[in-house]
């Protein structure tokens, strides 16, 4: 019997949870060991919620994980490490919503947000490898703010230029460097 050291993809999604035509759904489709947090029935917009959501998918795996986080799904990411002690072999953080400040129309207010637990936003060193992909024009993140975060978290910053929010409405549905990074966290 051999033991199969190949990480589990764990794909961590914001907010807005599963959309059919987003870049994280499309790569769980294409990866052979991928899984996914799955969308909250209640307490939607509840941090803490989201953070067990994300140890109770993470406990359902054995061996190593490698987390792939977009938006909102990055701040559960950083929330959960600085709570839980679980070995993770690497983070793909992508496109991180900064909700510390206001966001677009659209999404929840920075007091909806605050009084569901989100702030601060940690800082603290993340205790494994991340790479952290920012935006230039991202609407829910100033790429500078980005990357004081990354450094903090002690993530290598990856410039993405000007992809939007790296979602469907920026015009991503397939994105094929999140492969690439991936691939650096091996």
């Amino acid at each position: 019997m051999t033991l199969d050291t190949t990480p589990t993809i764990l794909i961590v999604p914001g907010l807005r949870d599963h959309v059919a035509e987003h870049w994280q759904t499309l790569l769980q489709q294409k990866l052979p060991k991928a899984a996914s947090v799955p969308p909250l029935e209640q307490d939607k917009l509840s941090c803490a919620a989201r953070v067990a959501a994300l140890d109770a998918a993470l406990a359902k795996i054995d061996g190593p994980v490698i987390l792939v986080a977009h938006s909102a799904g990055v701040m559960i990411t950083v929330h959960w490490a600085q709570q839980h002690n679980r070995k993770i072999h690497g983070a793909l953080l992508a496109a991180p919503a900064d909700l510390e400040m206001p966001l677009p129309a659209g999404y929840p207010s920075i007091d909806a947000i605050a009084q569901n637990g989100w702030h601060p936003v940690p800082r603290k060193p993340l205790p494994f490898p991340s790479i952290v992909g920012a935006s230039r024009n991202d609407p829910l993140a100033q790429f500078e703010r980005v990357r004081a975060m990354a450094q903090d978290w002690g993530s290598r910053l990856v410039d993405l230029g000007e992809v939007g929010h790296l979602n469907p409405a920026a015009g991503f549905g397939e994105w094929p460097m999140a492969q690439t990074l991936i691939r650096e966290l091996l």
